[in-house]
């Protein structure tokens, strides 16, 4: 199975869905989903890195939680991450992201992320892998 993220249809929001091999590789790839709503993720260099660290009751939640650690690191620091690294030990996550500062010409962004919702809310596995999914707010 390879690594990947797509978005997925939801009335006026966004579906973000990631792919991955381990459960923390579909958390990054949902996160990469979550980039592409606003602008193309290789179009973001790693300028800067963040921590983020997350705990939750539930895969569910810690999903929906790191999403929206990710918009508001975006939101207070005017940035974009482009590369993601997590760590999941249980209910807890411990991420680096890197990215550079929002830039409208170099980026052109498309919406902004308000953040993500606990619709279609879903991480299992899957054959081969992990399914990382939420619709986001936009």
């Amino acid at each position: 199975m390879q690594n990947h993220w797509e978005h997925f249809e939801h009335g006026a929001d966004i579906g973000v869905r990631g792919v991955g091999r381990t459960k923390a590789a579909a958390f990054e790839q949902a996160a990469l989903a979550l980039t592409a709503v606003i602008t193309d993720p290789q179009c973001v260099a790693a300028v800067e890195t963040v921590q983020i660290h997350c705990e939750a009751p539930d895969d569910e939640l810690l999903l929906a939680d790191w999403l929206n650690a990710l918009v508001y690191e975006m939101a207070v620091r005017r940035m974009l991450f482009g590369r993601f690294q997590v760590e999941l030990d249980g209910t807890h996550l411990n991420a680096q992201v890197a990215g550079e500062p929002a830039s409208v010409q170099r980026h052109h962004p498309a919406v902004e992320v308000k953040g993500a919702t606990y619709t279609a809310l879903r991480v299992a596995p899957i054959e081969g892998g992990w399914l990382a999914q939420t619709v986001v707010d936009v």
